[in-house]
């Protein structure tokens, strides 16, 4: 299947393009550059010993979708582009519900326009809100989202179930993924932020390359066995794996069907810094912080729906996750150059 991926160039953008090929897809790539590197095309390569076809675009261009839709005629699209940083998302509201809905519009036009009838959503667990019960599922009320990165995040599940009500031959799947880490064992790929890290794996590695003196850990404090917060941490590899089984479910014509995508566990802050320790054996100095307005103490999945129709459950565990961040920040001191 000929399968279009936003921002392929990304985290789990382009280990799930690595997945796609090894599963006989062919890939075509789509990407701004804005939170990548041109480089990851190169390691792909490396990898898969395929080198798939690139565009740089911007997808707020509704001409430049178009053109490469019209050119490339795919069946299927995997809408991983948008802006991400929740921080970034409170102080540039505007920027963030402009670029992320703006984007998916005009993508659901093009595809609509060349009978594209197939969309895998990079939705987040951000969706669900504040939980009001650990473990999350499916049927869980959607809203709330503590950021406006989040809230689009739900805006745009909302635009993909009203289009896919008024367009039935659209088969859309929502992914809500918790929290992807590791990286390709190769050490080629992994999580490469700008600047400060958002998430508490690159930071980790950091502190473990000597890049950053401590951890910061936020808060000690909630009703957790050790008081800090806990999270579903999925290695990225299970993650990319989950989208070449949705692809499949998606060729059966399912219509709408969303799916919870993490381990099912959830794993502490300090449960997270001991796995790593014992993976890479390096001491991780940590500093406990105050609590951050807006964390929530427990989130993490129940995936059982993936399981039971997709075929599909994650395989890695935490220290395995943490052996694969290492291995590519060790190769990969300053990220991808």
């Amino acid at each position: 299947m000929k399968t279009l991926v936003t921002g392929g160039l990304g985290f789990i953008g382009s280990e799930t393009v690595v997945k796609l090929i090894e599963a006989g897809h062919e890939a075509v790539i789509v990407d701004n550059l804005s939170n990548s590197k041109l480089a990851v095309l190169d390691r792909i390569e490396g990898i898969t010993n395929v080198r798939p076809r690139f565009y740089k675009i911007d997808l707020c261009n509704l001409d430049a979708i178009t053109d490469v839709m019209e050119k490339e005629r795919p069946e299927a699209v995997i809408h991983f582009a948008g802006l991400k940083a929740v921080g970034e998302s409170v102080e540039k509201p505007l920027m963030y519900y402009h670029n992320n809905l703006l984007s998916t519009m005009n993508l659901l036009d093009a595809m609509r326009k060349f009978d594209c009838h197939n969309i895998v959503f990079s939705s987040s667990a951000t969706v669900y809100g504040v939980p009001e019960h650990v473990p999350l599922v499916e049927t869980d009320p959607v809203g709330h989202a503590t950021n406006p990165y989040g809230e689009t995040k739900v805006m745009i599940e909302h635009i993909l179930m009203d289009v896919q009500k008024s367009w039935p031959e659209l088969n859309v799947a929502l992914l809500r993924y918790f929290n992807p880490i590791g990286g390709h064992p190769s050490g080629l790929l992994g999580e490469d932020p700008n600047g400060i890290p958002n998430n508490l794996m690159p930071y980790i590695t950091q502190v473990a390359i000597g890049k950053r003196d401590h951890l910061r850990v936020w808060g000690n404090t909630y009703p957790t066995p050790d008081g800090t917060g806990i999270r579903d941490y999925i290695h990225v590899l299970d993650l990319a794996e989950g989208h070449v089984a949705t692809l499949k479910k998606l060729a059966q014509n399912p219509g709408l069907v969303i799916y919870n995508l993490g381990t099912g566990k959830g794993t502490s802050v300090l449960e997270m810094v001991h796995a790593f320790e014992k993976a890479t054996g390096v001491k991780i100095p940590y500093i406990i912080y105050p609590v951050r307005p807006g964390d929530v103490a427990e989130n993490y999945a129940n995936c059982d729906k993936a399981a039971k129709e997709l075929g599909w459950k994650a395989k890695f565990d935490v220290v395995d996750a943490c052996r694969d961040a290492y291995n590519f920040q060790k190769k990969n001191p300053n990220g991808i150059e």
